[in-house]
């Protein structure tokens, strides 16, 4: 080679040199941007912010995670800042957490492998971030179900009938799910709409102030112009309803009012609080024919042979005197010339502002006979009870439950029971007798246990009349009061 074509070949190695030194510089220089960025695929709290700096990457996530979130409630939304909710990105971490992996990697090795094309992998940082709980509960009570939530409307009287109007369901915020979501999305940078969790609120019970005013308004389109008590326990709350009622007005309760047969409950509680176990057929015959028949007779007998030959009603009222009843008594046996035993003056037969005139043989309150009715029910669900606090061991739980299925068999249709749909069970006694004076009847009653669907119930009617209580209208107000009762409880039934 000539000394001038060595010349010449030095110049163009140079120049390749030169340009290769050009070229590698400006590969610095760009690969010196791309590390100064977050490699392609970087995605930081679910958001991509690959090619852009930390700075630029940290707006993008405070701007995705910003927005607000959209929140329905059945119709309506509600758009809510996350701030307002104590939400807070731990921004400075992630961007941290980010920065490291991307400086991990020596720079010479890093453009080693950029210049042979060989990219950094992706970065992926996990959403890092506070919410304040009781700050999320709080808005969602004070602002979204306060003002959103729909109560539901109890049923409420229809004047002139023996119904309620039905009532109206509600809905209410479920609270408990709706914190699940909206943290959810407020942890999302995309899926920011929630559709609330409502709850469906049946309308409740109409209270038992709105059922009075239902009986009252039965008793007034009866027109019945005599004295009426009526005594409702609800058995699943223990709530009772107890009230006379008079020419339009209201009286307080526990009023006496001659019991006639009715007091054979009471009969029937003392009785087996003498007779051990197991009773003798004697007895049970004659229960039967008390209780379902509603002779007297075996009411009489029964006194006798469980209780004492002479004395037999002093027992028993001696019984009722234990139990708290200080309005019930019987001073005389039922067979006719009986002898006045004692006399009996009581809270109830010596009220002044209403006077029913009681027999001075047996009297009762419609309270005292339905909390009476109310011991022998809880006695046998499971023993207890008052029976069991003041009859230790006396009255067991299956002897309640024998007390409960002879009042089941007393089927007359009229009164309570002619009231209540076919099929309904009802314990109860009836009582009503024709006064001697006049041969007339003044007072009739009934007492009973009422099993429904709706609910379980005692109801306790007596019904009083200065002049007469005429069997027809009489017999057709009590089964309306029973059936207004029924219609509380079962607000379906029509």
């Amino acid at each position: 080679m000539t000394r001038r074509g060595f010349f010449s070949l030095r110049w163009v190695s140079i120049t390749f040199i030169v340009i290769a030194f050009v070229l590698s510089g400006l590969q610095l220089v760009s690969y010196s941007r791309l590390r100064n960025s977050l490699p392609k695929g970087t995605v930081i709290a679910g958001v991509p912010v690959g090619g852009l700096t930390l700075q630029q990457s940290a707006e993008r996530l405070m701007l995705a995670y910003s927005v607000p979130v959209e929140v329905r409630y059945g119709s309506s939304i509600i758009q809510i800042k996350p701030s307002s909710l104590g939400f807070q990105l731990d921004l400075e971490e992630m961007i941290s957490a980010a920065d490291q992996q991307r400086v991990s990697q020596p720079f010479w090795s890093g453009f080693w492998n950029y210049l042979w094309n060989r990219l950094p992998p992706p970065i992926n940082i996990p959403l890092r971030s506070q919410i304040s709980e009781p700050r999320l509960r709080a808005y969602l009570t004070d602002e979204i179900a306060a003002r959103y939530d729909q109560p539901a409307v109890e049923a409420l009287p229809v004047p002139g009938s023996i119904n309620f109007e039905p009532g109206k369901p509600g809905s209410t915020l479920d609270i408990e799910r709706a914190v699940v979501l909206i943290d959810d999305a407020l942890r999302s940078p995309s899926s920011r709409v929630v559709n609330l969790t409502l709850q469906q609120v049946k309308p409740a019970r109409p209270s038992f102030q709105n059922l009075q005013i239902l009986l009252q308004q039965v008793i007034d389109q009866a027109k019945f112009d005599g004295i009426t008590e009526i005594y409702v326990q609800d058995l699943e709350t223990g709530q009772e309803l107890s009230f006379a009622y008079s020419q339009k007005q209201v009286f307080p309760p526990n009023i006496s009012f001659s019991a006639a047969s009715t007091i054979k409950i009471p009969i029937m509680v003392s009785v087996f609080q003498k007779i051990a176990e197991p009773t003798p057929k004697e007895i049970t015959d004659l229960m039967e024919l008390m209780i379902e028949r509603s002779e007297n007779d075996p009411s009489d007998r029964l006194l006798q042979v469980a209780l004492d030959r002479n004395l037999g009603p002093l027992f028993l009222t001696s019984d009722m005197r234990a139990l708290g009843f200080e309005n019930t008594f019987m001073a005389g046996y039922f067979y006719p010339g009986a002898p006045l035993l004692d006399r009996y003056t009581t809270p109830g037969n010596t009220r002044k502002d209403l006077v029913t005139n009681p027999d001075t043989y047996n009297q009762t309150t419609p309270a005292e006979l339905g909390q009476l009715l109310e011991d022998m029910y809880y006695c046998s669900q499971n023993g207890g009870g008052t029976f069991a606090l003041v009859f230790p061991g006396k009255i067991s739980q299956a002897e309640c439950s024998t007390m409960l299925s002879y009042m089941s068999k007393n089927r007359i249709g009229v009164l309570l029971e002619a009231g209540l749909p076919d099929g309904t069970q009802i314990a109860h006694k009836h009582g009503w007798s024709v006064e001697p004076a006049d041969g007339l009847i003044h007072t009739i009653g009934d007492a009973g246990i009422v099993f429904t669907s709706g609910g379980k119930y005692v109801i306790v009617v007596f019904m009083y009349h200065p002049s007469q209580l005429i069997w027809d209208p009489a017999n057709k107000l009590m089964a309306q009061i029973s059936r207004a009762v029924y219609n509380y409880y079962n607000l379906s039934a029509k």
